[in-house]
């Protein structure tokens, strides 16, 4: 019961941090997209690191939203 009530928190806490990186993202702020998705890069690889996501799962994630970072920059 402890190591769900971490692991919730550890997963709401990546969300967080998604969250900030896909406001900036649509509110058009480059600057703070990029600040807030070295952010979410940080914290999703420290969730995979803590075994609250697979490996693969936080990669992917990673991916995409670099992806969608970069379209951000070339528009």
């Amino acid at each position: 019961a402890r190591r769900t009530e971490v692991n919730k928190a550890r997963r709401s806490r990546v969300r967080t941090f998604v969250r900030k990186f896909e406001e900036a993202l649509e509110a058009g702020d480059l600057g703070a997209a990029r600040n807030a998705f070295i952010a979410a890069e940080s914290e999703l690889m420290r969730a995979v690191g803590k075994g609250v996501l697979h490996k693969n799962t936080g990669s992917r994630k990673v991916s995409r939203l670099a992806a969608r970072l970069r379209k951000a920059q070339a528009a």
